[in-house]
């Protein structure tokens, strides 16, 4: 019996190497197969097919709570299964009047949503500490906790009474988010 190292000198090495399954045309082959189940992954982790998604959701662009977010949406049973809205502000940001444009995109996504998703619902959530209220209001709110859900609960009442005199279909559920990522459901 030859010791491998001889067998290995003698040019005989390993018989993967010089199989048929390694040569160019199978290297292409096997890339080729490792491209389309790369290219089909997301489909296989995603709903199968569009237009069914019963949630809207309209966030801040915080990047403090952006994980803590998706981590509430998972929670409630919708990972993957929502559609997201992100403006400064939140419901601050669909009504400021410094930038108006905001809101004709956001009220154009929930018609898009409506058309092409179905959806039932409209999650509108602010949160604790936010910038955009310190730039459009020119209030920092963050040391009063009371008023600063008062103020809050202002804009997201009145972004739901519009939603629901435009969708009035629409379920619409209020919520204030804190830096820790507790929820809390707002009656507005």
């Amino acid at each position: 019996m030859r010791d491998l190292t001889t067998h290995q000198a003698a040019g005989q090495g390993h018989e993967c190497c010089h199989a048929p399954q390694n040569s160019r045309r199978g290297f292409l082959k096997l890339a080729t197969l490792t491209a389309g189940v790369t290219l089909l992954t997301p489909m296989l982790t995603r709903p199968a097919q569009a237009g069914g998604v019963d949630t809207l959701l309209l966030t801040c662009m915080d990047y403090r709570l952006m994980a803590r977010v998706a981590e509430y949406m998972d929670g409630r049973g919708l990972k993957d299964n929502y559609d997201h809205i992100v403006l400064a502000g939140a419901s601050l940001g669909a009504l400021n009047d410094k930038k108006p444009s905001w809101g004709e995109a956001f009220w154009d996504e929930v018609e898009i949503a409506r058309d092409l998703h179905h959806i039932k619902r409209l999650i509108v959530m602010d949160h604790r500490d936010c910038g955009a209220y310190k730039a459009f209001l020119n209030q920092d709110l963050a040391g009063d906790p009371k008023r600063e859900t008062e103020v809050h609960g202002q804009y997201l009442g009145k972004l739901k009474a519009m939603a629901k005199q435009r969708h009035p279909e629409l379920d619409v559920e209020l919520l204030m988010m804190d830096l820790g990522g507790k929820v809390e459901t707002l009656a507005v």
